[in-house]
């Protein structure tokens, strides 16, 4: 009896992992291909398929004008197939477009003029900025945001804060010329700037007084288990119902906030990316599937809103991975249309089919080292 509970308590448990994440990842891949989807209506374009998934197709329809809507067996991605494509990843199919009628070829994703072909392409990851945009402003309308006064209330001894001169009472008016408005704000900016000298105005009892830190990286431990670098400074804020207060945003001003959260969640991936190149950042903060889905589990422990807070955040990083001038994603797709534009003419297919192939290995290999740092990170939790 017991080993059927144990069994019981694994398949309940595989369930709460699999279906947060298969929602978020859904959420986030239909809107990015429906943007490929949109545009190529709109451009004349034809729609052959539109995909949920990879592999063996599962269930599917065809819509009235030809395109066959499907969800597939491997729901680990998606794709928007169009006339004159060899595959999912819009590779070109020569010998079908040889034999293409002028008809045919005016639907055609490949005879299509330049500007139409990259707004096709780039509408995929603008796509997942709108949709992340309009998640943050359906959460700051409905739940509005909680923000505690970016007033210091202790100073950690030793720590860089103390060492720069900050004391309690002190109130955090910018960092690097850039406006503060709550603690979460000021957190916010010294997470990402571990090892960089920042410069910190305060407000101190009326006297405006400037000061420089440099926040020190520090390894802590999530309500989840999970270990996080962050740059901290030693700054300490007690949380009460006295200093705490909740922003309500009406319909423009929450568009508004959706579009900064967006841009700050962006830039972040950025600098991470950027720091990670230099290697002044690790790499084993890279996820992939299997940390998505525990961490989609753990974020569904929290509550509907926190969930779509993280399909939020992962529409933007999934935005900014296909902007990559990678060959076989969207940015590679978008620099292939640069170098076009530049020759006066598209590369010729052969060069087309080398890149596509080493964007393919490219790929692979990220998904396999991504999916190594899973295994590895999964075990440091026990």
């Amino acid at each position: 009896m017991s080993f059927l509970n144990e069994m019981l308590g694994a398949g309940t448990a595989t369930l709460g992992y699999l279906i947060p994440f298969l929602f978020v990842l859904t959420l986030v891949i239909f809107f990015h291909e429906l943007g490929h989807f949109l545009v190529a209506r709109w451009t004349g374009v034809k729609v052959l398929a539109f995909s949920l998934g990879f592999g063996p197709e599962l269930v599917g329809f065809n819509d009235r004008r030809g395109t066959r809507w499907r969800i597939a067996a491997i729901p680990l991605g998606g794709y928007v197939r169009f006339a004159g494509d060899d595959d999912g990843a819009s590779t070109p199919d020569v010998a079908a477009l040889d034999r293409m009628s002028a008809d045919e070829r005016r639907s055609s994703f490949f005879f299509a003029p330049l500007p139409s072909r990259a707004a096709i392409v780039a509408a995929g990851p603008i796509a997942n900025f709108l949709l992340a945009t309009v998640i943050f402003a359906a959460i700051f309308m409905s739940a509005g945001r909680s923000v505690t006064d970016a007033v210091i209330d202790e100073v950690e001894a030793g720590s860089p804060a103390a060492a720069a001169g900050f004391a309690p009472g002190d109130r955090v008016v910018s960092i690097d010329g850039e406006a503060i408005e709550s603690f979460g704000d000021m957190q916010r900016v010294i997470e990402t700037a571990a090892g960089r000298t920042l410069k910190v105005r305060i407000d101190r009892g009326g006297e405006s007084v400037d000061l420089t830190a440099t926040p020190q990286e520090r390894e802590i431990t999530d309500n989840f288990g999970n270990k996080i670098r962050l740059g901290m400074l030693g700054l300490k804020r007690t949380t009460n119902a006295e200093n705490v207060r909740l922003i309500r945003y009406g319909p423009v001003d929450a568009v508004v906030a959706g579009a900064q959260e967006t841009w700050f969640q962006a830039s972040r991936t950025l600098a991470y990316l950027g720091r990670m190149v230099v290697g002044r950042e690790s790499t084993d903060q890279l996820g992939g599937p299997i940390r998505i889905a525990k961490t989609s589990g753990d974020f569904a422990t929290l509550g509907f809103v926190a969930l779509l807070h993280l399909a939020a955040i992962l529409s933007v990083s999934i935005g900014l991975l296909n902007l990559m001038p990678i060959p076989l994603l969207d940015g590679g797709h978008l620099l292939f249309y640069g170098i076009e534009a530049l020759r006066g003419r598209p590369l010729g297919p052969r060069a087309q089919e080398i890149g596509m192939r080493i964007g393919l290995a490219f790929v692979v290999m990220l998904m396999i080292f991504a999916t190594w740092n899973d295994i590895v990170h999964l075990s440091s939790l026990g």
